[in-house]
C-alpha cells in the first residue's frame, strides 16, 4: 500500500443486539468494495459473553445457519486491530451482543487525499455526526419553528 495515494481509513463497530445478525448489509458493502468506492482493510466480529467477556467470531459460525455468506471476507486482516481495539470495543458492547469490527480505506478520497497532501495540507480535525443526532436536532429546530 502506498501511504502517500491511501484515502482517508476509517472504522465501523456494528452491534447486533442478541447476537440476532440478518446479513441484510453484506451485499451492500460487496458492492462498495465491488465498484472501488471502498477498500477493506479489517473485518473481525466478536461477541459479548453474559460474564463480560469479549470474544473472537469464526466467520464460519456466522454462516452455520446457511443464511449468511461471509466466505468472501474470509483473511481479510491487515493487522490493524489488535487487542487493544478489541477491549476498547467492548466497552460500548451490551452483553449477549455482537459486533462486527470494519477499517476500511475511503478509496473513492483517495485522489483528493494525496492531493491535499503533494500540497501541504494535513487534516487536522475528522469527525462524524451520528444520524440519530442530526434526526434530534432536526426535530428540535422543527418544535422552536
Amino acid at each position: 500500500m502506498d501511504i502517500g495515494e491511501t484515502g482517508p481509513i476509517d472504522y465501523l463497530v456494528i452491534e447486533f443486539p442478541q447476537s440476532r445478525m440478518t446479513g441484510e448489509g453484506l451485499p451492500l458493502l460487496v458492492d462498495l468494495v465491488d465498484r472501488g468506492v471502498i477498500r477493506i482493510l479489517d473485518l473481525l466480529f466478536v461477541r459479548k459473553e453474559p460474564d463480560g467477556s469479549v470474544v473472537g467470531v469464526e466467520l464460519a459460525e456466522l454462516t452455520g445457519d446457511g443464511r449468511l455468506d461471509l466466505s468472501v471476507f474470509d483473511g481479510v486482516s491487515s493487522g490493524l486491530l489488535g487487542q487493544a481495539e478489541i477491549d476498547d470495543v467492548s466497552g460500548v458492547l451490551e452483553a449477549g451482543s455482537s459486533a462486527g469490527i470494519l477499517v476500511y480505506e475511503n478509496v473513492w478520497a483517495a485522489p483528493l487525499a494525496a492531493a491535499l497532501r503533494r500540497g501541504g495540507g494535513r487534516l487536522v480535525a475528522s469527525g462524524r455526526i451520528p444520524v440519530q443526532e442530526i434526526l434530534a436536532a432536526l426535530d428540535a429546530a422543527e418544535t422552536k419553528a
